[in-house]
Formats: structure tokens, sequence, C-alpha cells
């Protein structure tokens, strides 16, 4: 099948989030092998949750995750959503694995190795991109309602929250969750499909 058959994924993501992390890994994981192409977009908890009353350390942990989505939408303005990709790889190795705050120095790393200027790093600190990144959130949680976190995804027209999953699928496993996801969110009148967590976020 050509490149130009390929069929969108879109994806929203929050760098702030491990489980969007996982489930980033894991479309990345069913590209490989489906002719899909991820297509990257911010959205922010920080914005979802601002108006809602949720615990005071939850809240705390929001007000970093203003810097991580301006410097994400400033990246994209500059270079493109394919660098976007990228930078959130590099922002998500740091966050997740390597368990780093989301500083000036870890910024500018995760930049330089995203391949792009880590000056773009003041960029965390400044309200100019404020307007951008809410409407890069408000896209993505339009199409699904505001009862849901990160990531959204959209596939042909239907569009979900998650899968919350794991660890991170890997090989025909990836697929065959890919493949029954979509199908149950292009199910007409489906709305929930849900069960208690019982294990943490698992990075491999």
């Amino acid at each position: 099948m050509s490149e130009d058959a390929r069929t969108p994924v879109d994806f929203w993501f929050d760098p702030l989030c491990p489980w969007a992390w996982i489930t980033s890994r894991w479309i990345l994981e069913v590209e490989k092998l489906r002719p899909i192409e991820v297509r990257w977009h911010v959205m922010s908890l920080s914005v979802l949750n601002e108006d809602k009353e949720v615990p005071e350390e939850y809240r705390e942990g929001l007000a970093e995750g203003w810097g991580p989505v301006r410097l994400c939408i400033a990246a994209e303005k500059e270079y493109g959503a394919e660098a976007l990709g990228r930078l959130y790889t590099e922002l998500g190795v740091r966050r997740h694995h390597d368990r780093r705050k989301f500083d000036r120095a870890m910024l500018e790393e995760a930049l330089t190795a995203a391949g792009l200027d880590p000056e773009l790093a003041s960029a965390a600190q400044s309200t100019e991109f404020d307007d951008a990144v809410r409407a890069s959130h408000k896209d993505g949680i339009d199409r699904v309602g505001q009862e849901v976190g990160t990531p959204v995804i959209e596939v042909e027209g239907s569009a979900f929250f998650g899968p919350v999953v794991s660890p991170i699928p890997r090989g025909e496993a990836a697929v065959k969750l890919f493949d029954g996801v979509v199908a149950v969110a292009s199910t007409d009148g489906f709305f929930e499909l849900k069960r208690t967590r019982t294990r943490d976020p698992i990075f491999d």
C-alpha cells in the first residue's frame, strides 16, 4: 500500500500524563504494522481541570503542566507537526523513564535531541501560546466530551479517550488492541467500557 493510502490517526496528548505516554508508544507500534499515519496534537490537563474540584496535590502537579504544552505548541508553530512528534518522544523519555522535572535544562536537552533550537525552551514561560494551547485542546476534547482525560484519538471520524493500558502492547498484541478499539469506537451509540486499574504505568 502506498504512503498516500495511509489512514490518518489524530492523537491529542499532554506530556504530563504517563498513561498518555504509554498509549502514544502503543500507537507508534501499530504504525509499524498497519497503514496508518499518526498526527500529533496538544491537549492540556491543566486546561481540562482548571474549573474542576480536584485534590490540591493534583492541582499543584497541573501547575507544572503549562510549560511543556506551551513548548509543544511553539515547536509545532515553528517546525510543524512532525517535529512535534519528535519533541514529545524526547520529553516523554526524560519525564516518564528518567523521572525528571520539566525544568529549563530538561526542556533544552529534549529540544536539542529532537533537532530543534534549545532556545525555544523560553516558550514554556510565555503566555503568548496559551490561546493556541486552548484551541488545540478544545479541538480534541470537543470530539469526545468533557468527562475524559488524555489521550484523545480519532480514526476515520470515530473519536475516543484512551485506551488506558499498561504495559505497552507490542507487535501483534498492539495491532489486536487497535483493531478492537477502533471497532468499538466506530459502533453507533457506544459510549463506555471501563474497569478499575490494578497496576501503575509500566514503561519498557
